[in-house]
Protein backbone atom coordinates (compact mmCIF):
# COMPACT_ATOMS: atom_id res chain seq x y z
CA UNK A 1 0.00 0.00 0.00
CA UNK A 2 1.60 3.48 -0.74
CA UNK A 3 2.29 6.07 1.55
CA UNK A 4 -0.83 8.72 2.09
CA UNK A 5 -0.35 12.24 2.62
CA UNK A 6 -0.14 12.91 6.26
CA UNK A 7 -3.36 15.14 7.70
CA UNK A 8 -2.61 18.92 8.08
CA UNK A 9 -4.70 21.55 9.14
CA UNK A 10 -3.32 24.11 7.00
CA UNK A 11 -4.39 22.50 4.13
CA UNK A 12 -8.04 22.39 5.41
CA UNK A 13 -7.37 26.13 5.88
CA UNK A 14 -5.45 26.99 2.54
CA UNK A 15 -8.85 25.52 1.43
CA UNK A 16 -10.94 27.24 3.17
CA UNK A 17 -9.42 30.81 2.24
CA UNK A 18 -9.30 29.69 -1.23
CA UNK A 19 -13.08 29.26 -1.11
CA UNK A 20 -13.83 32.84 -0.60
CA UNK A 21 -12.92 33.23 -4.40
CA UNK A 22 -14.72 31.48 -7.05
CA UNK A 23 -17.15 29.43 -4.83
CA UNK A 24 -18.93 26.40 -6.15
CA UNK A 25 -20.50 25.10 -3.44
CA UNK A 26 -20.41 24.32 0.22
CA UNK A 27 -20.97 20.65 0.26
CA UNK A 28 -20.07 17.57 -2.04
CA UNK A 29 -21.45 16.41 -4.84
CA UNK A 30 -23.74 13.06 -5.65
CA UNK A 31 -23.08 12.20 -9.16
CA UNK A 32 -24.55 9.77 -11.08
CA UNK A 33 -22.55 7.25 -13.27
CA UNK A 34 -22.85 8.38 -16.63
CA UNK A 35 -22.13 5.57 -19.11
CA UNK A 36 -20.24 6.26 -22.18
CA UNK A 37 -20.33 4.75 -25.90
CA UNK A 38 -19.59 6.31 -29.32
CA UNK A 39 -22.08 7.84 -30.95
CA UNK A 40 -22.16 8.37 -35.13
CA UNK A 41 -24.01 9.42 -38.02
CA UNK A 42 -25.20 12.82 -36.09
CA UNK A 43 -24.91 16.46 -35.88
CA UNK A 44 -26.55 16.85 -32.47
CA UNK A 45 -25.54 15.69 -29.59
CA UNK A 46 -27.53 12.42 -28.45
CA UNK A 47 -29.78 12.75 -25.58
CA UNK A 48 -28.07 12.80 -22.48
CA UNK A 49 -31.18 10.48 -21.44
CA UNK A 50 -30.55 7.40 -23.50
CA UNK A 51 -29.14 4.30 -21.83
CA UNK A 52 -26.89 1.77 -22.93
CA UNK A 53 -28.71 -0.54 -25.06
CA UNK A 54 -30.52 2.26 -26.92
CA UNK A 55 -27.51 4.28 -27.76
CA UNK A 56 -24.99 6.37 -26.05
CA UNK A 57 -24.84 8.07 -23.06
CA UNK A 58 -23.30 11.29 -22.58
CA UNK A 59 -20.50 11.70 -19.70
CA UNK A 60 -19.14 15.06 -19.94
CA UNK A 61 -19.45 18.69 -21.09
CA UNK A 62 -16.84 19.97 -24.16
CA UNK A 63 -16.04 23.52 -24.66
CA UNK A 64 -13.92 25.30 -26.90
CA UNK A 65 -10.50 26.30 -25.04
CA UNK A 66 -10.38 29.99 -25.58
CA UNK A 67 -7.30 30.42 -23.93
CA UNK A 68 -5.35 28.88 -27.28
CA UNK A 69 -6.26 31.00 -29.06
CA UNK A 70 -5.09 33.73 -27.61
CA UNK A 71 -1.57 34.39 -28.92
CA UNK A 72 -1.80 38.06 -28.96
CA UNK A 73 -2.76 40.12 -26.10
CA UNK A 74 -1.38 43.17 -25.08
CA UNK A 75 0.58 42.91 -21.28
CA UNK A 76 -1.68 45.11 -20.18
CA UNK A 77 -4.59 43.36 -20.61
CA UNK A 78 -2.80 39.72 -19.51
CA UNK A 79 -3.98 39.80 -16.05
CA UNK A 80 -7.48 40.83 -16.54
CA UNK A 81 -7.92 37.93 -19.15
CA UNK A 82 -6.17 35.33 -17.39
CA UNK A 83 -9.26 36.18 -14.44
CA UNK A 84 -11.84 36.24 -17.39
CA UNK A 85 -10.33 32.80 -18.78
CA UNK A 86 -10.46 31.60 -15.05
CA UNK A 87 -14.03 32.21 -14.93
CA UNK A 88 -14.19 30.05 -17.99
CA UNK A 89 -13.48 27.19 -16.21
CA UNK A 90 -15.76 27.74 -13.37
CA UNK A 91 -19.04 28.50 -15.46
CA UNK A 92 -17.85 24.81 -16.92
CA UNK A 93 -16.99 23.42 -13.59
CA UNK A 94 -20.50 24.22 -11.74
CA UNK A 95 -22.05 23.37 -15.52
CA UNK A 96 -20.54 19.95 -15.33
CA UNK A 97 -21.74 19.39 -11.44
CA UNK A 98 -25.32 20.12 -12.73
CA UNK A 99 -25.50 18.07 -15.97
CA UNK A 100 -24.07 15.42 -13.59
CA UNK A 101 -27.09 16.15 -11.37
CA UNK A 102 -29.59 15.91 -13.84
CA UNK A 103 -28.13 14.23 -17.25
CA UNK A 104 -31.99 14.40 -19.09
CA UNK A 105 -32.17 18.02 -18.46
CA UNK A 106 -29.12 18.58 -19.63
CA UNK A 107 -29.69 20.30 -23.07
CA UNK A 108 -32.18 23.16 -21.38
CA UNK A 109 -30.95 23.34 -17.82
CA UNK A 110 -27.44 23.35 -18.55
CA UNK A 111 -26.20 24.01 -21.91
CA UNK A 112 -28.04 27.38 -22.64
CA UNK A 113 -27.37 28.77 -19.70
CA UNK A 114 -23.59 27.89 -20.19
CA UNK A 115 -23.67 29.92 -23.35
CA UNK A 116 -24.93 32.38 -22.32
CA UNK A 117 -22.30 32.77 -19.21
CA UNK A 118 -19.80 32.34 -22.09
CA UNK A 119 -21.14 34.98 -24.27
CA UNK A 120 -20.31 37.77 -21.08
CA UNK A 121 -17.15 36.73 -20.24
CA UNK A 122 -15.90 36.00 -23.89
CA UNK A 123 -17.37 39.89 -23.99
CA UNK A 124 -14.83 40.61 -21.47
CA UNK A 125 -11.73 39.39 -22.68
CA UNK A 126 -12.55 41.13 -25.72
CA UNK A 127 -13.17 44.23 -24.24
CA UNK A 128 -9.99 43.86 -21.56
CA UNK A 129 -7.44 43.31 -25.16
CA UNK A 130 -9.35 46.64 -27.21
CA UNK A 131 -8.92 48.99 -23.67
CA UNK A 132 -4.93 48.02 -24.17
CA UNK A 133 -4.69 48.47 -27.51
CA UNK A 134 -4.66 45.08 -29.10
CA UNK A 135 -6.98 43.41 -31.64
CA UNK A 136 -9.09 40.17 -30.39
CA UNK A 137 -8.94 37.31 -32.36
CA UNK A 138 -11.43 36.96 -35.43
CA UNK A 139 -14.83 35.04 -33.89
CA UNK A 140 -13.88 34.48 -30.51
CA UNK A 141 -17.70 35.04 -29.54
CA UNK A 142 -17.97 31.37 -31.74
CA UNK A 143 -15.96 29.55 -28.58
CA UNK A 144 -19.41 30.11 -26.81
CA UNK A 145 -21.52 27.09 -27.19
CA UNK A 146 -20.51 23.87 -25.53
CA UNK A 147 -21.71 20.34 -26.25
CA UNK A 148 -22.44 17.27 -24.47
CA UNK A 149 -20.59 14.14 -25.86
CA UNK A 150 -19.70 10.88 -24.84
CA UNK A 151 -16.25 9.28 -22.78
CA UNK A 152 -14.62 7.84 -25.76
CA UNK A 153 -16.11 9.97 -28.61
CA UNK A 154 -12.58 11.32 -30.19
CA UNK A 155 -12.14 14.99 -30.33
CA UNK A 156 -11.11 16.50 -33.86
CA UNK A 157 -8.51 18.69 -32.09
CA UNK A 158 -5.82 16.48 -31.79
CA UNK A 159 -4.02 12.98 -32.45
CA UNK A 160 -2.79 10.26 -31.03
CA UNK A 161 0.65 9.65 -30.61
CA UNK A 162 3.42 7.19 -32.64
CA UNK A 163 4.59 4.88 -30.27
CA UNK A 164 7.70 5.04 -31.69
CA UNK A 165 8.25 8.37 -30.69
CA UNK A 166 10.49 9.20 -27.51
CA UNK A 167 7.55 10.47 -25.03
CA UNK A 168 7.66 13.97 -24.03
CA UNK A 169 10.41 14.76 -26.77
CA UNK A 170 7.76 15.88 -28.94
CA UNK A 171 4.06 16.77 -28.30
CA UNK A 172 3.64 13.60 -28.71
CA UNK A 173 4.36 10.04 -26.90
CA UNK A 174 3.12 7.27 -25.71
CA UNK A 175 1.14 4.18 -26.87
CA UNK A 176 -2.28 4.59 -28.82
CA UNK A 177 -4.63 2.71 -26.43
CA UNK A 178 -7.52 5.16 -27.33
CA UNK A 179 -10.61 5.49 -25.38
CA UNK A 180 -13.03 3.26 -26.32
CA UNK A 181 -14.15 0.24 -24.60
CA UNK A 182 -13.19 -2.74 -25.23
CA UNK A 183 -16.11 -5.67 -26.28
CA UNK A 184 -18.13 -6.93 -23.86
CA UNK A 185 -17.06 -4.65 -21.40
CA UNK A 186 -19.70 -2.93 -18.90
CA UNK A 187 -19.40 0.67 -20.33
CA UNK A 188 -19.02 2.87 -17.48
CA UNK A 189 -17.27 5.87 -16.35
CA UNK A 190 -17.16 4.86 -12.85
CA UNK A 191 -14.87 6.05 -10.00
CA UNK A 192 -15.49 6.53 -6.30
CA UNK A 193 -17.12 10.20 -7.40
CA UNK A 194 -19.00 8.79 -10.49
CA UNK A 195 -16.99 11.07 -13.00
CA UNK A 196 -14.05 8.71 -13.49
CA UNK A 197 -11.59 6.88 -14.21
CA UNK A 198 -13.60 4.00 -15.86
CA UNK A 199 -11.91 0.92 -15.93
CA UNK A 200 -10.57 0.81 -19.45
CA UNK A 201 -8.41 4.02 -18.52
CA UNK A 202 -5.94 0.89 -17.30
CA UNK A 203 -3.68 -1.40 -18.94
CA UNK A 204 -1.48 -3.79 -17.65
CA UNK A 205 2.21 -2.63 -18.66
CA UNK A 206 2.95 -5.44 -19.56
CA UNK A 207 0.58 -5.81 -22.41
CA UNK A 208 1.96 -2.79 -23.99
CA UNK A 209 4.88 -3.14 -26.66
CA UNK A 210 8.42 -1.40 -26.25
CA UNK A 211 7.31 1.64 -27.87
CA UNK A 212 10.92 4.55 -26.57
CA UNK A 213 13.06 5.42 -29.08
CA UNK A 214 15.81 7.91 -28.05
CA UNK A 215 17.49 10.42 -29.90
CA UNK A 216 21.13 10.12 -30.95
CA UNK A 217 23.51 12.50 -30.03
CA UNK A 218 25.06 14.82 -32.75
CA UNK A 219 28.17 16.45 -32.90
CA UNK A 220 28.17 19.73 -30.73
CA UNK A 221 25.40 17.78 -28.65
CA UNK A 222 25.27 19.20 -24.64
CA UNK A 223 25.43 15.30 -23.11
CA UNK A 224 25.68 16.71 -19.37
CA UNK A 225 22.67 16.50 -16.81
CA UNK A 226 22.17 18.26 -13.49
CA UNK A 227 20.41 16.95 -10.76
CA UNK A 228 18.16 18.89 -7.93
CA UNK A 229 17.03 17.06 -5.23
CA UNK A 230 13.82 19.04 -3.38
CA UNK A 231 12.11 16.28 -1.72
CA UNK A 232 8.94 14.63 -2.12
CA UNK A 233 6.22 17.12 -0.90
CA UNK A 234 6.32 14.92 2.72
CA UNK A 235 5.54 18.31 4.36
CA UNK A 236 2.50 18.50 2.77
CA UNK A 237 1.85 22.19 0.68
CA UNK A 238 -0.67 21.40 -1.34
CA UNK A 239 -3.50 24.18 -2.84
CA UNK A 240 -5.78 24.29 -5.91
CA UNK A 241 -4.63 27.10 -7.22
CA UNK A 242 -1.99 27.76 -10.53
CA UNK A 243 -0.02 31.34 -10.41
CA UNK A 244 0.76 30.73 -13.81
CA UNK A 245 -2.50 30.15 -16.17
CA UNK A 246 -4.68 31.96 -12.98
CA UNK A 247 -2.16 34.51 -11.50
CA UNK A 248 -4.54 36.46 -8.56
CA UNK A 249 -7.61 33.68 -8.74
CA UNK A 250 -8.09 31.16 -5.82
CA UNK A 251 -8.89 27.59 -6.98
CA UNK A 252 -8.07 28.13 -10.60
CA UNK A 253 -6.84 24.86 -11.10
CA UNK A 254 -10.12 23.13 -9.77
CA UNK A 255 -7.78 20.61 -8.78
CA UNK A 256 -5.16 19.92 -5.95
CA UNK A 257 -1.52 20.16 -6.80
CA UNK A 258 1.47 18.98 -4.85
CA UNK A 259 4.23 21.19 -4.41
CA UNK A 260 8.39 20.13 -4.31
CA UNK A 261 10.46 23.54 -4.12
CA UNK A 262 9.39 27.04 -3.62
CA UNK A 263 7.05 27.13 -0.53
CA UNK A 264 5.70 30.94 -1.14
CA UNK A 265 4.26 29.49 -4.30
CA UNK A 266 0.01 29.92 -4.76
CA UNK A 267 -2.47 32.06 -6.68
CA UNK A 268 -0.84 35.68 -5.22
CA UNK A 269 2.71 34.69 -5.44
CA UNK A 270 4.62 37.85 -7.42
CA UNK A 271 8.18 37.17 -9.06
CA UNK A 272 9.52 39.18 -5.86
CA UNK A 273 7.98 37.07 -3.68
CA UNK A 274 9.35 33.39 -5.22
CA UNK A 275 12.54 34.79 -5.08
CA UNK A 276 12.43 35.33 -0.95
CA UNK A 277 10.54 32.24 -0.61
CA UNK A 278 11.93 29.47 1.26
CA UNK A 279 12.42 26.07 -1.00
CA UNK A 280 12.52 22.52 -0.20
CA UNK A 281 15.42 21.90 -1.91
CA UNK A 282 18.84 21.07 -0.73
CA UNK A 283 20.20 23.36 -3.12
CA UNK A 284 19.30 26.59 -1.28
CA UNK A 285 20.41 28.84 -5.03
CA UNK A 286 17.59 26.73 -6.26
CA UNK A 287 14.29 28.04 -5.47
CA UNK A 288 12.27 27.09 -8.18
CA UNK A 289 8.66 26.43 -7.97
CA UNK A 290 7.70 22.59 -9.46
CA UNK A 291 4.24 21.53 -9.25
CA UNK A 292 1.37 18.66 -10.40
CA UNK A 293 -1.70 17.05 -9.98
CA UNK A 294 -1.80 14.95 -6.96
CA UNK A 295 -2.17 11.60 -7.06
CA UNK A 296 -5.05 10.02 -4.92
CA UNK A 297 -6.42 6.39 -4.32
CA UNK A 298 -10.23 6.65 -4.62
CA UNK A 299 -10.46 3.56 -1.88
CA UNK A 300 -13.65 5.28 0.07
CA UNK A 301 -11.18 7.13 2.01
CA UNK A 302 -11.79 10.77 2.43
CA UNK A 303 -8.97 12.96 2.51
CA UNK A 304 -9.53 16.25 4.55
CA UNK A 305 -10.50 18.07 1.76
CA UNK A 306 -13.10 16.43 0.90
CA UNK A 307 -16.00 19.59 1.69
CA UNK A 308 -13.24 21.67 0.16
CA UNK A 309 -12.42 23.51 -3.28
CA UNK A 310 -10.19 21.37 -5.09
CA UNK A 311 -11.16 18.43 -3.27
CA UNK A 312 -14.71 17.11 -2.95
CA UNK A 313 -15.61 19.98 -4.20
CA UNK A 314 -14.28 19.52 -7.83
CA UNK A 315 -15.16 16.10 -7.38
CA UNK A 316 -11.25 15.12 -6.45
CA UNK A 317 -11.90 12.09 -4.23
CA UNK A 318 -9.93 9.73 -2.46
CA UNK A 319 -6.44 9.79 -0.14
CA UNK A 320 -3.83 11.75 -1.92
CA UNK A 321 -0.40 10.01 -2.36
CA UNK A 322 3.40 11.30 -1.10
CA UNK A 323 5.14 10.10 -3.92
CA UNK A 324 7.90 7.42 -3.31
CA UNK A 325 10.69 9.62 -5.21
CA UNK A 326 10.66 12.80 -7.07
CA UNK A 327 13.59 12.90 -9.54
CA UNK A 328 14.58 16.29 -11.40
CA UNK A 329 16.80 16.43 -13.85
CA UNK A 330 18.09 19.03 -16.13
CA UNK A 331 19.45 17.69 -19.32
CA UNK A 332 21.36 18.96 -22.17
CA UNK A 333 20.13 18.85 -26.50
CA UNK A 334 21.30 16.11 -28.81
CA UNK A 335 22.35 18.84 -31.34
CA UNK A 336 23.88 21.72 -29.58
CA UNK A 337 24.53 23.31 -26.54
CA UNK A 338 22.45 24.93 -24.29
CA UNK A 339 21.20 28.71 -23.04
CA UNK A 340 20.64 29.62 -19.85
CA UNK A 341 16.90 30.34 -19.13
CA UNK A 342 15.86 33.59 -17.73
CA UNK A 343 14.98 33.71 -14.18
CA UNK A 344 11.64 33.36 -14.06
CA UNK A 345 10.45 31.68 -16.52
CA UNK A 346 7.63 29.85 -16.84
CA UNK A 347 6.83 26.34 -18.48
CA UNK A 348 3.44 24.31 -18.72
CA UNK A 349 3.60 20.72 -19.56
CA UNK A 350 1.10 18.62 -20.80
CA UNK A 351 -2.83 19.79 -21.14
CA UNK A 352 -5.12 19.68 -18.12
CA UNK A 353 -7.95 20.20 -20.80
CA UNK A 354 -6.94 16.94 -22.97
CA UNK A 355 -9.71 15.08 -22.87
CA UNK A 356 -11.75 17.60 -24.74
CA UNK A 357 -9.12 19.72 -26.35
CA UNK A 358 -7.66 16.25 -28.19
CA UNK A 359 -3.93 15.47 -27.61
CA UNK A 360 -2.09 18.08 -29.46
CA UNK A 361 -0.49 19.33 -26.28
CA UNK A 362 -0.75 16.26 -24.13
CA UNK A 363 2.91 15.25 -22.71
CA UNK A 364 2.85 13.20 -20.20
CA UNK A 365 3.59 9.78 -19.61
CA UNK A 366 2.85 6.64 -17.34
CA UNK A 367 4.50 3.54 -16.47
CA UNK A 368 6.02 1.14 -14.15
CA UNK A 369 9.75 0.19 -12.58
CA UNK A 370 11.40 -2.29 -14.58
CA UNK A 371 9.48 -1.52 -17.70
CA UNK A 372 10.20 1.81 -18.70
CA UNK A 373 10.87 1.03 -22.22
CA UNK A 374 6.86 1.17 -22.69
CA UNK A 375 5.32 4.78 -22.31
CA UNK A 376 2.16 5.28 -21.95
CA UNK A 377 -0.31 8.74 -23.17
CA UNK A 378 -4.06 8.04 -22.08
CA UNK A 379 -3.99 5.20 -20.39
CA UNK A 380 -2.91 4.15 -16.74
CA UNK A 381 -0.63 1.53 -16.21
CA UNK A 382 -1.29 -1.29 -13.87
CA UNK A 383 2.08 -2.30 -12.35
CA UNK A 384 2.99 -6.24 -11.40
CA UNK A 385 3.83 -7.02 -8.07
CA UNK A 386 7.29 -5.50 -7.10
CA UNK A 387 7.14 -2.68 -9.60
CA UNK A 388 5.65 1.15 -8.91
CA UNK A 389 3.78 3.07 -11.12
CA UNK A 390 6.30 5.68 -12.73
CA UNK A 391 4.77 9.29 -14.11
CA UNK A 392 7.36 11.29 -16.72
CA UNK A 393 7.37 14.60 -17.52
CA UNK A 394 9.64 15.97 -20.23
CA UNK A 395 9.95 19.69 -20.71
CA UNK A 396 9.77 21.92 -23.57
CA UNK A 397 13.61 22.49 -23.97
CA UNK A 398 13.77 25.45 -26.90
CA UNK A 399 13.08 28.92 -25.30
CA UNK A 400 12.12 32.28 -28.13
CA UNK A 401 15.33 34.11 -26.52
CA UNK A 402 12.98 37.00 -25.65
CA UNK A 403 9.92 36.15 -23.25
CA UNK A 404 9.45 34.29 -20.04
CA UNK A 405 5.83 33.85 -20.74
CA UNK A 406 3.29 34.20 -23.29
CA UNK A 407 -0.49 34.83 -23.71
CA UNK A 408 -1.76 31.16 -24.19
CA UNK A 409 1.57 30.39 -21.81
CA UNK A 410 2.70 28.10 -24.39
CA UNK A 411 4.66 30.34 -27.81
CA UNK A 412 7.36 31.23 -25.57
CA UNK A 413 8.60 27.99 -25.66
CA UNK A 414 8.24 24.93 -27.63
CA UNK A 415 9.58 21.27 -27.96
CA UNK A 416 12.49 20.28 -30.18
CA UNK A 417 12.03 18.40 -33.12
CA UNK A 418 11.99 14.48 -34.22
CA UNK A 419 15.93 15.05 -34.95
CA UNK A 420 16.53 17.18 -31.54
CA UNK A 421 16.54 20.51 -33.27
CA UNK A 422 14.77 24.05 -31.91
CA UNK A 423 12.33 25.39 -34.27
CA UNK A 424 14.15 28.46 -36.70
CA UNK A 425 13.76 31.44 -33.94
CA UNK A 426 14.64 29.18 -30.80
CA UNK A 427 17.25 28.57 -28.48
CA UNK A 428 18.06 25.08 -27.06
CA UNK A 429 17.42 25.53 -23.04
CA UNK A 430 18.23 23.10 -20.73
CA UNK A 431 15.38 20.44 -20.45
CA UNK A 432 12.87 19.72 -16.97
CA UNK A 433 12.82 15.95 -16.94
CA UNK A 434 10.81 15.31 -13.64
CA UNK A 435 10.18 11.69 -12.57
CA UNK A 436 7.42 10.66 -9.95
CA UNK A 437 7.09 7.04 -8.45
CA UNK A 438 4.18 5.87 -6.26
CA UNK A 439 3.86 2.90 -4.33
CA UNK A 440 0.40 1.98 -5.03
CA UNK A 441 -1.49 -1.23 -5.31
CA UNK A 442 -2.06 -2.75 -8.53
CA UNK A 443 -5.63 -2.16 -8.97
CA UNK A 444 -7.50 0.15 -11.21
CA UNK A 445 -8.67 2.90 -8.40
CA UNK A 446 -6.31 5.64 -8.59
CA UNK A 447 -6.41 8.62 -10.64
CA UNK A 448 -4.54 12.20 -10.80
CA UNK A 449 -6.78 15.48 -9.92
CA UNK A 450 -8.41 17.18 -13.05
CA UNK A 451 -11.23 19.46 -14.10
CA UNK A 452 -14.22 17.44 -13.05
CA UNK A 453 -15.78 17.85 -16.88
CA UNK A 454 -12.09 15.96 -17.47
CA UNK A 455 -13.45 12.80 -15.97
CA UNK A 456 -10.14 11.68 -14.56
CA UNK A 457 -8.57 11.02 -17.51
CA UNK A 458 -4.70 10.22 -17.37
CA UNK A 459 -3.76 12.31 -21.16
CA UNK A 460 -5.08 15.25 -19.00
CA UNK A 461 -1.62 15.10 -16.76
CA UNK A 462 0.48 17.85 -16.74
CA UNK A 463 3.23 19.92 -14.78
CA UNK A 464 4.46 23.25 -14.12
CA UNK A 465 7.72 24.98 -13.59
CA UNK A 466 8.97 28.51 -12.94
CA UNK A 467 12.61 28.66 -12.90
CA UNK A 468 14.01 30.56 -9.96
CA UNK A 469 17.68 29.33 -9.80
CA UNK A 470 19.77 31.93 -8.69
CA UNK A 471 21.58 33.02 -12.03
CA UNK A 472 25.13 31.94 -11.06
CA UNK A 473 23.62 28.62 -10.29
CA UNK A 474 21.87 28.87 -13.74
CA UNK A 475 25.26 29.42 -15.02
CA UNK A 476 27.08 26.58 -13.31
CA UNK A 477 24.20 24.55 -14.36
CA UNK A 478 24.18 25.38 -18.15
CA UNK A 479 28.46 24.92 -17.53
CA UNK A 480 27.90 21.55 -16.46
CA UNK A 481 25.43 20.42 -19.02
CA UNK A 482 27.53 21.89 -22.12
CA UNK A 483 30.29 20.30 -20.39
CA UNK A 484 28.78 16.40 -20.26
CA UNK A 485 29.18 16.49 -16.57
CA UNK A 486 26.94 14.96 -13.84
CA UNK A 487 26.32 17.78 -11.43
CA UNK A 488 24.62 18.27 -8.12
Amino acid sequence: MGRTSRKRSKLARRAVAASAALVLGAGGVTLVNVYASAGEGSDQPPSATQDAQSGPRMSTIDCPDVATSLQDVPEGAREAVDRELAALDTQITEAYRKFAEDPGAAQETVLGPLEEQRRGTLAAISGAIQQAGGQPPEGLDSNAPCTLRADEQPSDQGGTASPSEDPGQGEDGGQDGGQGEEPGEEPGNGGQAGNGPSPDDFVPIEDVEPNVAKVRNQRGASRGQFETKCGTNENGKFNPDNVIVAPGVSNGAHHMHDYVGNQATDAFSSDEDLANGRTTCRNQRDKSTYYWPVLRIQNGQEEEDAQADGGGNDQNVGEIQTPDQVTLKFVGNPTAKVVAMPRFLRIITGDAKAFTNGNANANASWSCTGFENRQLKDKYPLCPEGSKVVRTFKFQSCWDGANIDSANHRTHVAFAGADGRCPQGFRAIPQLVQRIVYDVPPEPNFAVDSFPEQLHKPVTDHGDFINVFADREMRRLVNCVNRGDRCR
